[in-house]
């Protein structure tokens, strides 16, 4: 029995530890007003109550209150003396926290049960670390990817971005949807590297069938010998996230099946995770990052990654898409099983053709006549999806257009695709109408239209810059291509601090992939200048006295209650100036960010001012020496100027830490 009450003491000691432990760091956080981590309140709110019974018994023997280890004191002196003890050790602990608090602010260190139940993800973000390092160790990039390596020479930079791109292939997903990703942003990365990431678009290292087929039997409702009569274990096919085979059902059908990388999930998740923390740290410690905005270009990469990783989601765009080209006679989009298909499975029929990028010998069989107008109309559609529909194809590099037998042209891989916005739609439009009418005002405009505009935007530059690029491209591309004139819009668009949207930059991205393949198909087309003629045409059923007709009916329907007031509210204004009481109200914090700042500063300065009062005054309350006596020798003054003194330097502490925490 005896160790059981041992026990049983022990418990309700550290019991009632803990729970006046809590309560002291409630108190605490409380008193300083601000959300300072519950941790280190806690271990001070321990603190103050291992230390509370000997400061106390120290301030009875210095008041003489204890002889030979017996109080001699009145009860009302033991009351009064406790309680300043115990404003004593609560002041002492408020400091160590303001003090921890400045050292180490709540926030920069992780949270210790979080660091605990985020064992696993550590663990698995280690192994990827490992496993990245040793890639880019392999591929004999380790110097080049040196914080202070110097930039490469010309004739090295060739051999270092074919090691790179060996090395995002072997990365798995995510960095070869990086690579392929970059490889479409000429303003970001020099030209050899745009040219050698560019090949992951169709060169992956495809995955054995026995691999791929539990994937497979995971998504169908029905066995695989049940639906299919045979499948190719040959893929057609390979890209970052799926692999794509031949196959025949049961009814005869020829189709395709897309498959996605076993474990392509997991890994993306991890490796999105250390994409977003290493652009947060950037973001934190650079100023490109904050000008480049890294934080946002990596959560976007992340979602569109996601996206594509659910297959459903891409038979839903394909859906899109070929309701967007509907009215084409063209272009063609497969038509997808939706009963088979699944988040790691997609089936659609199989379309009959050569990929654009092998079609040498089929487009060859055409004159070139021929060959233009397919070019020529393949870019009018995709300028129609782009400025009329909304919803267009945003990867249409060659591996993704399928050229048929009869000349028309399929699309393929539908994971990216951009929508774009009612009012993009005719930013964009009016921004090709200026650049064919040669005018960098309205040029200027529509871009500040359709783009973000940076807080210190000068408009007369703007036009400038805007008025060079079109005369030095308004004759057509010439030798440079469209990644020559995209990388100028980029350039410009970065030197004035414009942030693009991700829907408008999706839409410059097609253009840009685009122009491979309209390219290859005919060399005689040039982007932007059929662009421009095209755009004429497109802008001008914008124009089109029906549309203008249907615009004006729909703002002036969404304006008729302001409309309707109009009169009366004019009347008023000229009735108030014949007879001089016309005023004009000006509020000078109209901002609620300035109101705001103007009212923290107030009354942190308010909160400071009565702090400084208040330990004033308690110093001159403690320094009295008169005054009516409490309890024995204790007397009134100095007990006020002791509680008065608390006070002062607990509102001292708190407007300390709410500045400090202010951002």
């Amino acid at each position: 029995m005896t160790v059981v009450n041992g026990i049983a003491q022990f418990l309700f000691a550290a019991g009632g530890f803990v729970v006046v432990s809590v309560f002291l760091a409630l108190l605490c956080r409380r008193v300083l007003g601000v959300p300072v981590g519950w941790p280190r309140s806690i271990i001070i709110g321990g603190g103050m109550y291992v230390v509370a019974v000997p400061v106390q018994l120290s301030v009875y023997r210095r008041l003489g209150l204890i002889k030979n280890q017996q109080f001699v004191g009145t009860p009302a002196e033991a009351v009064v003396v406790t309680l300043l003890g115990l404003i004593v050790v609560f002041v002492f602990a408020l400091i160590a926290l303001v003090i921890v608090e400045v050292i180490v602010p709540t926030g920069t260190v992780g949270n210790p049960c979080r660091v605990i139940t985020d064992a696993g993800a550590r663990m698995r973000r280690g192994r990827r670390y490992g496993q990245v390092l040793a890639i880019i160790a392999k591929h004999g990039l380790s110097s080049s990817l040196r914080v202070a390596a110097r930039r490469p020479e010309v004739r090295r930079q060739r051999s270092t971005a074919r090691s790179l791109a060996a090395a995002l292939n072997d990365a798995g997903v995510t960095f070869i949807k990086l690579g392929q990703t970059l490889s479409s942003r000429p303003d970001l990365i020099p030209e050899p590297y745009v040219r050698e990431l560019a090949r992951l678009q169709d060169n992956v290292d495809p995955l054995p069938w026995d691999t791929l087929r539990p994937v497979l039997e995971g998504e169908l409702p029905k066995p695989v010998e049940e639906i299919f009569a045979s499948i190719d274990p040959q893929p057609l096919a390979t890209a970052s996230i799926g692999q794509v085979h031949a196959g025949r059902l049961i009814d005869g059908r020829e189709v395709v099946i897309k498959i996605r990388r076993p474990g392509a999930e997991q890994q993306v998740e991890v490796d999105l995770d250390i994409m977003i923390r290493l652009a947060v740290r950037l973001e934190r410690t650079t100023d490109w990052a904050r000008t480049l905005g890294a934080v946002r270009l990596a959560r976007g990469f992340a979602d569109s990654l996601i996206e594509e990783l659910d297959y459903r989601i891409e038979a839903e765009n394909a859906a899109a898409v070929a309701a967007s080209l509907a009215d084409s006679e063209l272009i063609k989009v497969p038509v997808v099983d939706r009963a088979l298909s699944g988040p790691a499975v997609l089936i659609m029929e199989r379309v009959a053709g050569t990929p654009l990028g092998q079609a040498e010998e089929a487009l060859a069989e055409l004159d070139q006549q021929q060959r233009a107008a397919m070019a020529e109309r393949l870019l009018t559609e995709v300028l129609r999806e782009i400025l009329f529909t909304g919803t267009f194809h945003a990867d249409l590099h060659p591996g993704n257009i399928i050229v048929g037998d009869d000349g028309s042209l399929t699309l393929l891989d539908f994971g990216s695709v951009g929508r774009l916005d009612q009012p993009s739609r005719t930013a964009l439009g009016l921004l090709l109408l200026a650049v064919e009418r040669d005018d960098p005002i309205g040029a200027a405009d529509a871009l500040v239209d359709l783009l973000d505009r940076g807080e210190q935007l000068d408009r007369r530059d703007l036009e400038r810059d805007v008025g060079q690029l079109i005369v030095r491209y308004r004759n057509g591309l010439g030798a440079v291509g469209g990644a020559g004139v995209f990388a100028a819009l980029w350039k410009l668009i970065t030197n004035h601090r414009f942030s693009v949207p991700p829907q408008v930059a999706a839409a410059m991205r097609a253009l840009a992939g685009l122009e491979s393949s309209v390219t290859m198909i005919s060399s005689r087309i040039d982007l932007i200048t059929t662009a421009r003629g095209e755009s004429v045409a497109l802008v001008g059923e914008l124009t089109d006295p029906a549309t203008v007709r249907s615009t004006m009916e729909r703002e002036l329907f969404r304006l008729l209650p302001t409309l309707q007031r109009l009169p009366q509210r004019m009347n008023r204004i000229t009735d108030d100036l014949e007879n001089g009481r016309f005023t004009a109200r000006v509020r000078v914090f109209a901002d609620p960010d300035d109101r705001n700042f103007v009212s923290r500063l107030v009354g942190q300065l308010s909160i400071t001012l009565v702090a400084a009062a208040a330990v004033l005054g308690a110093i001159l309350l403690i320094t009295a020496e008169a005054g009516p006596v409490v309890a024995g020798s204790l007397r009134l003054y100095p007990v006020l100027g002791t509680l008065l003194f608390f006070f002062g330097i607990v509102l001292g502490l708190r407007a300390m830490i709410t500045a400090l925490r202010t951002p």
